[in-house]
C-alpha cells in the first residue's frame, strides 16, 4: 500500500473514532475507560478527544486533497496517539483490563504507523 493510501485509511479511521466520541461520548468512552464513561466530566473529555481527532482526521485527508503537506497532520497524529497510550498505561487498574489493552494496542499501532508513514509520505 502507497503511504498516501496509509494516510487516507489513517484520517478516515480518526474521523470514524473520533465521530464516535463526539456523538456518543459514553457509549464510545466505555470502550477506553469503561463506566466511569457513563459521568459528565468523562464525556465532556471524551468528546473533546473526539473533536481532536476529527480534526486531526481532516487535516490529513484536506493536505491529500489539496496536495499540501501531510507530514505534519501524521506527526501531530502519531503525537496524541503517543499522548493516549501514555495516559491509559498510567491509569493502570483504574481502567479494565480489556478496554486497557484494545487502547494500548490500537494507541502504539496507529501512533508507529503514522511516525512511518509520515517519514515516506512527503
Amino acid at each position: 500500500m502507497e503511504p498516501v493510501d496509509l494516510a487516507r485509511s489513517n484520517g478516515i479511521g480518526r474521523i470514524a473514532l473520533g465521530a464516535g466520541l463526539m456523538l456518543a461520548p459514553g457509549l464510545a468512552g466505555r470502550a477506553w475507560v469503561g463506566d466511569d464513561a457513563r459521568s459528565t466530566g468523562a464525556k465532556v473529555l471524551a468528546s473533546a478527544l473526539g473533536a481532536r481527532d476529527v480534526a486531526l482526521g481532516l487535516g490529513v485527508l484536506l493536505a491529500i486533497k489539496n496536495d499540501a503537506p501531510v507530514r505534519g497532520w501524521l506527526e501531530g497524529a502519531a503525537l496524541a496517539d503517543v499522548a493516549d497510550f501514555a495516559a491509559t498505561l498510567a491509569a493502570g487498574s483504574g481502567i479494565p483490563r480489556i478496554p486497557r489493552a484494545g487502547i494500548l494496542a490500537l494507541a502504539a499501532t496507529s501512533a508507529v504507523g503514522c511516525a512511518l508513514t509520515a517519514r515516506a509520505i512527503d
